[in-house]
């Protein structure tokens, strides 16, 4: 496999575009955050999670998505999310924010608490149908997230790296960046193969999220 297979994600058409507009446009509501497996919801709905190390944005994008900018707390402190985090997305699917991995500014054993929750869900939702990974488009995959990336390949979810802070880097860094997520992708038998460039401030690629998203049945 060579970088080739993993290109940026395309714009959706504009009925696509408009199809998922509406559908974020719509009813979105936090319906719970769960500490323990026993406390998720039914898995009567299609549902995507959001997974990402702790401070890479993932309650920001879930707030872009949805445009509204208090949905999903957001956090300058790496490890606040520390309970997986259920959004009802209309009448059909659910927006899962889960917790940071890796630093977090929190107890050990707190830590340590809500990491086995991240993967036991990981390795168990039925009705998840597709992880979206959080990659700071700044720093590119690290060691702490080929960890998640190496437990979605065994427990056969298929994941999509969206690369978050896009604003934040600089064209001419860009290339190279995306050079080593592709690198690293393509390591991974569970890996979709396309890439997603977003900026949750300046609205950059959540148009083509929202689209993925709606066209997963």
């Amino acid at each position: 496999m060579n970088e080739l297979a993993f290109p940026l994600a395309e714009a959706p058409d504009d009925a696509a575009r408009e199809a998922a507009r509406k559908l974020f446009a719509g009813e979105v509501d936090f319906l719970k955050g769960v500490v323990a497996m026993d406390g998720l919801p039914p898995d009567n709905r299609i549902e995507v999670c959001f997974a990402g190390r702790s401070n890479v944005g993932k309650s920001s994008l879930i707030n872009a998505l949805t445009g509204r900018k208090g949905l999903a707390r957001a956090s300058n402190t790496p490890g606040r999310t520390q309970e997986i985090n259920f959004f009802t997305l209309g009448a059909e699917r659910y927006l899962v924010d889960l917790p940071g991995y890796g630093f977090a500014n929190a107890p050990v054993n707190v830590v340590q608490a809500w990491q086995a929750l991240l993967k036991a869900y990981l390795a168990g939702r039925v009705s998840l149908r597709r992880a979206f990974v959080l990659i700071d488009a700044r720093h590119g995959i690290k060691a702490v997230d080929e960890e998640i990336l190496t437990l979605l390949d065994r427990s056969a979810v298929t994941f999509q790296a969206v690369l978050t802070k896009a604003d934040k880097v600089k064209e001419k860094d860009r290339a190279k960046v995306l050079e080593q997520v592709r690198t690293r992708l393509a390591k991974h038998p569970a890996a979709y193969p396309e890439i997603v460039l977003t900026s949750s401030e300046k609205g950059d690629g959540i148009a083509t999220l929202r689209a993925i998203i709606a066209g997963l049945g």
